[in-house]
């Protein structure tokens, strides 16, 4: 065993002292054992000579292993993960020979050892520190990984009480925030999702890492727990509400990946994004995506989701649509959406359910759009596309999403579900004498996807495959009803048999007038107001057709 102690005048502990560790003496130098009490450099750069692995998942942890080992890194295990190091035939110390116990209570107490911590958390420039390490023979620990028990998983299993309570990881996520804390000394990887970038960076620097290295790692550790804590509290507050176990992931952005953008919605605000954009899109061309540009982005992909695989395009500013259509070819839909409002959809988000082919990208080139989303592009079509710069051009996977929204608000956060309710024309209930005949019906329908997804107050007006116009943000439905029919006189259409959406049910009969004046024959609301009957009167009494659906769709 080689000892390097600080000063030439510290003795070795004495027998009753060395129960600590008396396995690992009576083994002496055949483990490998390094005790690295030497002065600590200035350099901030440090190279890993121990380390201790205790991970669930396996996946990715082998390239690390190898690395670790070709720079001889003395490595440390426990259980399965033991195991699987030793089936790669590298050698490694069980975590019991250096506590000199086994693991206990069904495997709840494995790391949970003052051996095991004192090595992770002693200051290596701390003289007191660095005597009681020897004094103790603690071996240092330069780098801990770690991979918690699946507590989210379990629960989203559905599995038991008893089978969940075992998940709560307790020596993983000690191990963890011990590392976070001695990040001066100790690298901690606390999660799989950093394998490839630690194998990188070990790679690159030799088996060693610098100091601002270690500190991000920590900050990303404590994260980690945090996310983790925050699960294992939420499961218990349903447990005592007498709710049920989530069935899906507990959601919290704190563990997901972090991108800064370059400002947030203005260049004086800072912003990041907490997701993994890669796992959604395949950035095909263009500059970095900004705030607001993922603000449209997930508007976009809320409204295209409603349309189904009918080829669709629509066009999006400010989070509100200015172009939807649905037709027979991907050419044909973008164009008829363009036509709806083609002095907003300048500068605007464009996306589509189908495959972009040449002929539309032609079509798409004469317009300047920020970004262009498609689940795929012909080869030529790519091409032409790129040939604009800055243009962002995504192709789009599929990935599940949150069904969840979080906003923060006062000193606090909101929580709600998603919207994710739309209503079709056998939920529409006819509260008029003439009903809306099967086209209105479809009319009604694709007023009703574009209403739900556009900015309170709001009207709109559509056909059966087409957005004409709509009012958008307006402190009164009238103002947003004035505002729809402007915009559609102003690009020419004719409103004449057109069907009316509005997000809430019409306090007075005086939009149903004027939407009537204006030429539209049919109206879906959600109803529920006192003066409900004011407006289906007007309706009965010059032949327009209302349905309502009993569900707001109010957006702020």
């Amino acid at each position: 065993m080689r000892l390097h102690f600080l000063q030439g005048n510290l003795t070795p502990p004495s027998p009753f002292k060395r129960g600590l560790l008396n396995p690992l003496l009576q083994k002496g130098e055949g483990l490998g054992m390094r005790l690295n009490i030497a002065s600590h450099s200035s350099n901030p750069m440090k190279k890993i000579q121990s380390a201790l692995l205790s991970v669930y998942y396996k996946d990715g942890l082998e390239p690390i292993v190898k690395l670790l080992h070709q720079h001889g890194v003395q490595l440390y295990s426990t259980g399965g993960t033991q195991t699987f190091i030793e089936n790669m035939g590298i050698p490694v110390t069980a975590v019991e020979d250096l506590t000199g116990y086994p693991s206990i209570f069904g495997g709840r107490v494995k790391t949970l050892h003052p051996a095991v911590f004192g090595g992770i958390l002693y200051r290596r420039e701390d003289e007191g520190d660095l005597a009681q390490a020897a004094q103790f023979n603690i071996p240092a620990i330069d780098l801990v990984v770690v991979d918690l028990y699946p507590f989210e998983e379990t629960v989203a299993s559905g599995a038991s009480d008893e089978d969940i309570i075992e998940k709560i990881d307790i020596g993983g996520i000690s191990l963890i925030r011990a590392g976070a804390k001695n990040f001066q000394d100790s690298l901690i990887v606390s999660s799989r999702n950093q394998y490839a970038d630690i194998l990188s960076i070990l790679t690159e620097k030799e088996g060693a890492t610098e100091l601002s290295d270690r500190r991000r790692y920590a900050q990303e550790a404590f994260a980690t727990t945090s996310h983790y804590d925050t699960a294992i509290n939420q499961w218990f507050m349903q447990q005592a509400a007498g709710i049920p176990a989530l069935t899906t992931n507990i959601y919290a952005f704190t563990e997901l990946p972090q991108n800064s953008l370059r400002y947030g919605e203005n260049p004086h605000q800072a912003a990041t994004f907490y997701g993994d954009l890669e796992a959604m899109f395949d950035k095909l061309h263009g500059k970095e995506l900004s705030y607001n540009n993922l603000v449209d982005v997930d508007a976009c992909v809320a409204l295209i989701d409603e349309f189904g695989t009918k080829p669709t395009f629509a066009i999006i500013k400010h989070t509100n649509a200015c172009g939807v259509a649905t037709a027979t070819t991907a050419k044909e839909a973008y164009l008829t959406a363009l036509a709806c409002d083609p002095v907003s959809a300048f500068g605007g988000v464009v996306i589509t359910n189908t495959t972009v082919d040449l002929e539309t990208a032609e079509e798409l080139n004469k317009l300047f759009m920020e970004i262009l989303i498609a689940p795929a592009y012909e080869p030529e079509a790519l091409k032409l596309l790129q040939s604009k710069k800055n243009r962002i051009l995504l192709q789009r996977k599929i990935v599940g999403l949150p069904l969840k929204m979080f906003k923060t608000i006062l000193n606090g956060v909101l929580e709600q579900d998603k919207d994710i309710v739309v209503e079709v024309g056998e939920q529409f209930k006819t509260v008029t004498t003439k009903a809306p005949t099967e086209s209105e019906v479809k009319a009604l329908e694709f007023a009703l996807k574009v209403c739900k997804h556009t900015k309170s107050n709001t009207i709109v007006f559509a056909n059966e495959n087409q957005l004409i116009a709509s009012g958008t943000g307006q402190t009164s439905r009238v103002d947003a009803l004035r505002q729809a029919i402007d915009k559609a006189k102003a690009f020419g259409f004719d409103l004449q048999g057109s069907a009316m959406a509005s997000d809430a049910f019409f306090p007075f009969a005086d939009c149903v007038e004027i939407a009537h004046q204006a030429g539209v024959t049919a109206v879906v609301q959600p109803g529920g107001s006192i003066r409900d009957q004011d407006s289906i009167n007007y309706c009965n009494e010059h032949g327009v057709a209302m349905v309502t659906t009993g569900v707001r769709h109010f957006k702020h």
